[in-house]
């Protein structure tokens, strides 16, 4: 027992999708100088073959899947292919996420269904094709990589917001689900902006160059959370200083929050360049496989913009739903007219 769980902790078998570039390369890399056994998943074969090849170098086992985590078929496989070749799954990682950006009726249906089907539906069939093993085990972590997305909604990018707030739902229910079986996680993770070719991939519809707004998030430090929260399952981790400020002007003031987004929004497209329109990665894999995406500068005292904004969301809110309220005189009349007349 005691060298099963060891084994377990210092060698997990780990499954990683979308494991090609960005968020998911620098999590190979991460699990790989921890020691364990991987498994990796993405469209690209060519580029997913690439970051094998780094973990190997980097005394890890690994094995290079092609799959496209939408067609439910492709993704038992998967799930087939890591217990074939290391006997088990220890560890789930959905991580596969794309987007579209601009007005939602701009935007043509089949982008907006393409991403459902990545970000939501991918991550479904990932559970489907993994739970079972779990079950049968009695024990297994599921990492569901969501965005701060899916606690406040993103203008421009409805279709992606959608597949965020189903997430945090689907994560939800999942875990009431298996309480059951202690040893079961699903675990739900919120980084804020990452720097990572993401914005490159993804389809853009506004016709202007897209950047994330500051402070951006070091894609090896979600890398490492993601390490730690394998050997430490929590239900839910927040990455990012503008993570507590985002939800928290959410909770408390949710359309002045959506206002004051919109607002850096707008003003952002106003001084972009202009750049063509293109549907991205939704139909095809990416073509940039690097872990970063060149948005963090040297400026690393700069006031974060994005935080302030929605801190100051959240105060005014607060201050509005705490502010006194008189009573309207209409009210006033309804209730002496509700009282009860004294007996004579």
């Amino acid at each position: 027992m005691l060298n099963t769980y060891l084994d377990h902790f210092l060698s997990p078998v780990v499954v990683l999708t979308g494991a090609s570039s960005g968020i998911g390369h620098a999590t190979a890399l991460a699990f790989a100088r921890a020691g364990a056994r991987l498994v990796l998943a993405a469209r690209g074969p060519e580029a997913l073959d690439k970051v094998a090849a780094e973990c190997v170098l980097l005394d890890a086992q690994a094995l290079a899947v092609p799959t496209d985590v939408t067609d439910a078929g492709a993704m038992r496989a998967l799930a087939d292919a890591a217990i074939q070749r290391f006997g088990r799954i220890d560890v789930w990682i959905n991580n596969v996420g794309i987007g579209t950006v601009g007005a939602f009726d701009a935007t043509p249906m089949e982008a907006n269904e393409r991403v459902i089907a990545a970000n939501l539906v991918g991550h479904m069939n990932g559970a489907h094709a993994v739970l079972p093993h779990f079950r049968k085990r009695g024990r297994g972590t599921l990492i569901n990589m969501i965005s701060s997305g899916g606690w406040v909604p993103a203008p421009y990018s409805a279709a992606y917001t959608a597949s965020k707030f189903g997430l945090r739902g689907f994560s939800e229910a999942l875990r009431a689900e298996l309480g059951h079986l202690p040893a079961v996680h699903v675990c739900e993770v919120y980084p804020t902006f990452v720097d990572t070719p993401g914005l490159f991939h993804g389809a853009n519809y506004t016709g202007k160059r897209l950047r994330p707004p500051p402070p951006v998030l070091d894609p090896r430090e979600v890398a490492h959370t993601l390490v730690a929260l394998s050997r430490a399952p929590r239900d839910v981790t927040a990455i990012g200083s503008v993570a507590l400020p985002g939800r928290l002007a959410h909770a408390v003031a949710p359309r002045l929050t959506g206002r004051v987004t919109r607002w850096l929004m707008d003003r952002a497209f106003e001084r972009a360049d202009p750049t063509p329109i293109t549907n991205g990665n939704l139909f095809e894999p990416s073509r940039v496989h690097t872990i970063d995406g060149g948005h963090r500068t040297l400026a690393v005292r700069a006031m974060p913009v994005a935080a302030l904004a929605l801190a100051g969301a959240a105060g005014l809110g607060l201050v509005w739903a705490l502010r006194p309220r008189r009573s309207r005189p209409q009210d006033t009349t309804r209730r002496t007219a509700a009282r009860p007349r004294p007996a004579r």
